[in-house]
């Protein structure tokens, strides 16, 4: 039987939120946050809850061009009136902390600020979506839609949008974007599943606007308005689809989402029968696993043809692509694993090598993911193991994109050595100790590409 969480925030309680504007109360009172740089340093604290933040990661969010010499001090500083502002302790529970437990402490050269689910929407956020697929696996599609959209409607706008020309602050709200954009995929295609495409198709819509090559949207827009008798329009979506991917990109959709247009224009494809195949859309969504597309993905064009060439070969290739942050490496790294299906039958992936709190994860712990992303949900001994994970590789056609690499060491067990799968890269550093790699630097974007994409942003708002 499939257990949900059942936590809800606590009245005269601590209630902070990150999914909108950066926010707090404290007994039912909002908090006064503070001045901005300590509301940048509260922000950073509160997307990685429950773990060490480093001081570097903080100077680099407060200062994201030339710390002054004081800045070390400031940020102290700014720990205090934090401490002061959320108080000095947790309450008990394990959540908070453990009983008297310090809110807010210098550990592992860094600061962690302890919250509990019941503190902070985005753990209740994670817990819901967590729950949700685990109702699917359990073969409950009704309870699952129902979490999920529990865990959407936390969401009250763009995260800390208030913060976000913070470099270190934006990425971490285009993470959880990313994250709420593949939960709202899961709750359409559910609802669809389950007979329910009118309750849906309007929100396609709408994020087909925002993410015009996202194919998972495409494919359950179409769908939800074929089984709410809108085949022409159906249809439309995916000329439209097709046209966008030639003009820009010079490439033809994927072949899922043309089989599907195929079953369309045939009337093969069910649309007035029950849907029977969501454990096949089940085993499907585990070898597709991708952030969203960036819809106003700008200044990168030519980076993006050439990371298109260098994995379009037969031979596996590992990029490594290197800037510093908000230069659109993941952006980057995801628009090509989007644009490349057909070259990867095998499974496009799309993976962290930092956990959710930011701490590095061991090479065992991403194998295993892996293994389970890539491999089939039947199988009865999943591969444990690196020598396994590259035999896997070597005999199938996968893409894997890992993301935020902090050094050689993170990630050298996990590449392959001969086959057709390939690997991207994105991280600060060089890692000039990885060898052979093809290697794409992005600089900071021009002046008039800046410009550019901010006229796409205000357009687009």
């Amino acid at each position: 039987m499939t257990r949900h969480p059942t936590r809800t925030p606590s009245p005269g309680a601590l209630s902070l939120s990150v999914l909108g504007p950066l926010s707090g109360y404290l007994d039912g009172r909002p908090l006064l946050l503070g001045p901005r740089k300590q509301r940048l340093v509260l922000a950073m604290l509160l997307s990685r809850p429950n773990t060490p933040v480093p001081v570097d990661v903080l100077t680099d969010a407060v200062w994201p061009d030339a710390p002054p010499r004081t800045a070390r001090k400031n940020l102290q500083v700014y720990i205090s009136s934090t401490r002061t502002l959320l108080g000095a302790r947790c309450p008990g529970g394990p959540d908070g902390g453990g009983a008297g437990g310090e809110r807010l402490v210098h550990s592992c050269g860094g600061y962690l600020l302890r919250v509990g689910e019941d503190e902070l929407d985005t753990l209740r956020f994670r817990s819901l979506a967590a729950a949700g697929r685990r109702a699917a696996d359990d073969g409950d599609p009704r309870a699952a839609a129902g979490l999920l959209r529990r865990a959407l409607d936390l969401w009250q706008g763009p995260p800390m949008h208030d913060l976000r020309d913070s470099p270190e602050v934006a990425a971490e709200a285009e993470r959880l974007e990313a994250r709420c954009l593949t939960v709202h995929e899961d709750w359409a295609e559910t609802e669809i599943s389950l007979g329910r495409a009118p309750a849906v198709v309007d929100g396609l819509r709408d994020l087909a606007e925002q993410h015009p090559l996202r194919e998972r949207i495409r494919a359950a827009w179409m769908d939800a308005l074929h089984r709410t008798g809108r085949r022409a329009e159906a249809l439309a979506v995916y000329d439209d689809y097709r046209q966008l991917l030639a003009r820009e990109l010079g490439l033809e959709p994927g072949a899922a989402i043309a089989a599907r247009h195929r079953a369309m224009l045939t009337g093969r494809d069910g649309a007035d029968r029950p849907r029977a195949a969501a454990p096949a859309r089940r085993a499907e969504s585990l070898r597709t696993v991708l952030p969203a597309g960036t819809p106003d993905f700008t200044g990168r064009g030519e980076q993006l043809r050439e990371l298109l060439d260098v994995l379009g070969g037969e031979n596996g290739r590992v990029v490594a692509v290197t800037g510093a942050a908000g230069t659109g490496k993941t952006a980057l790294a995801v628009q090509a694993a989007h644009l490349l299906a057909e070259r990867f039958p095998d499974g496009r992936i799309h993976i962290r090598v930092r956990d959710e709190q930011g701490v590095v994860r061991p090479p065992s712990a991403l194998v295993g993911e892996l293994a389970r992303l890539t491999g089939d949900p039947h199988r009865a001994e999943p591969m444990t193991d690196p020598e396994h994970w590259r035999h896997w590789l070597a005999t199938h056609r996968s893409l894997v994109v890992l993301d935020d690499v902090p050094d050689e060491a993170a990630v050298r067990a996990l590449l392959p050595g001969t086959g057709g799968s390939s690997f991207v890269l994105t991280a600060r550093g060089q890692l000039a100790g990885l060898a052979p790699v093809h290697r794409i630097a992005l600089p900071p974007l021009a002046p008039a590409e800046a410009l550019a994409l901010l006229g796409r942003l205000i357009g687009a708002g």
